[in-house]
């Protein structure tokens, strides 16, 4: 089969690779019809998340069609599914709980050292991603195997196209639960730190859940005038100062609730996030802040902090004494995406969740390098990347 394959930074290509497997009883095969570049994917592409070796097939957004099945999976040859990020058992305490992306069974015995020694404990198993997070292939490649197929995947209405539903894997649960995490109650103002496809979604999920104003914060234009047309007030942090414009916008006591939807590569122009790229770029610490720092500074007191932006080791110059101060609520973690899956296939179905609005390019998948490319340094124009494996031209 062909499927992308990390090199090292920005340095992705399509190779052929083994086809997948049936290994375990619960497994199955999934011929990909769509799959997506996330923007936690543009971690591995800078280099910045550490387990990833030459080789490895990328991607954690895919969707397709079943192939084969394990004699214990529950889905059928011939039906089309969504496939979650996190693999997950559905039997572990965890699990038995919905924190599906806490799973104590996914990981692979022989690669939990990592994390353990980074984190404490396991984490649990992502596709494509890293050998921090099992090492297992991902969707970015024409066919993929999926373990505890009886879990994860979510089956697909006949009547559905691809483009409704492929987001379902990541971004639009991830946006749903960074609002969820807030608490909103009706009438709060909620501000989202970057207008990537998780932020705009988490946009999007806080006005369904009542929100009053929701403001969008990002650099790129393109970005910020999608945010728009979904109602959110926007700032230009290039242009604004943000914290001075937060105070304005919420009649001077801060956003009751607050969405860091950046993560580690927080890019921009103040001095502590020029210290962050430049200790990134020469390997001494991981993670750039400043969109975090700025959210705990701008929230009023007593408010909720959440964390949907992926973050891989230690921060600098972490505002503690802020948060503590404060007195802020703090929510955070991966995504557990099959707590939500049912629920929101049925409000896309009913028409109120858009899911294809932030689509800017569709390429086969031979060209995902080119994707990759794009995605990193063209961010005002590729604002979502969707591959589809196995044709020449769209």
């Amino acid at each position: 089969m062909r499927a992308l394959t990390w090199q090292g930074k920005h340095d992705v290509r399509v190779e052929t690779m083994p086809d997948p497997e049936i290994v375990n009883p619960r497994d199955a095969i999934i011929k990909v019809t769509s799959t997506a570049i996330c923007g936690s994917d543009l971690h591995l592409y800078d280099g910045v998340i550490p387990g990833v070796l030459a080789g490895d097939i990328l991607g954690h957004e895919f969707m397709g069609e079943v192939v084969e099945t394990g004699p214990k999976s529950t889905l059928k040859k011939g039906q089309r599914v969504v496939v979650p990020f996190t693999i997950s058992c559905g039997k572990c305490f965890f699990c038995e709980q919905s924190l599906y992306s806490a799973c104590d069974n996914s990981n692979p015995a022989d690669k939990q050292d990592i994390s353990e020694k980074l984190y404490g404990h396991a984490m649990s198993a992502l596709f494509g991603y890293s050998h921090l997070t099992g090492g297992y292939p991902g969707g970015q490649a024409e066919y993929v195997r999926v373990p505890f197929s009886d879990v994860g995947p979510i089956v697909i209405p006949d009547g559905m196209d691809d483009d409704e539903v492929l987001f379902l894997s990541d971004i639009l649960p991830t946006g749903w639960m960074a609002a969820e995490n807030c608490d909103i109650k009706p009438g709060d103002t909620v501000a989202v730190w970057g207008c990537g496809p998780v932020g705009l979604f988490a946009v999007q999920s806080a006005f369904v859940m009542g929100a009053g104003k929701v403001i969008a914060i990002d650099e790129y234009p393109g970005r910020l005038a999608l945010a728009r047309k979904m109602g959110a007030e926007v700032i230009d942090f290039k242009q604004t100062n943000v914290l001075e414009a937060l105070m304005e916008m919420s009649g001077g006591m801060g956003p009751d609730a607050v969405i860091d939807a950046v993560g580690m590569e927080a890019h921009g122009m103040a001095p502590d996030t020029i210290l962050d790229n430049i200790k990134q770029t020469v390997g001494v610490g991981a993670d750039s802040a400043h969109a975090l720092r700025e959210a705990i500074m701008a929230v009023r007191k007593g408010g909720r902090l959440s964390i949907p932006g992926v973050y891989g080791g230690f921060l600098d110059k972490f505002p503690l004494g802020a948060l503590m101060e404060k007195g802020l609520q703090v929510r955070t973690g991966q995504t557990h995406v099959q707590r939500y899956t049912k629920d929101l296939l049925r409000r896309i179905g009913e028409g109120e969740l858009d899911t294809t609005f932030m689509i800017s390019h569709r390429l086969p998948l031979e060209e995902a390098a080119r994707g990759y490319e794009s995605f990193r340094f063209n961010q005002n124009e590729w604002t979502k990347v969707v591959l589809k494996p196995g044709t020449e031209t769209i």
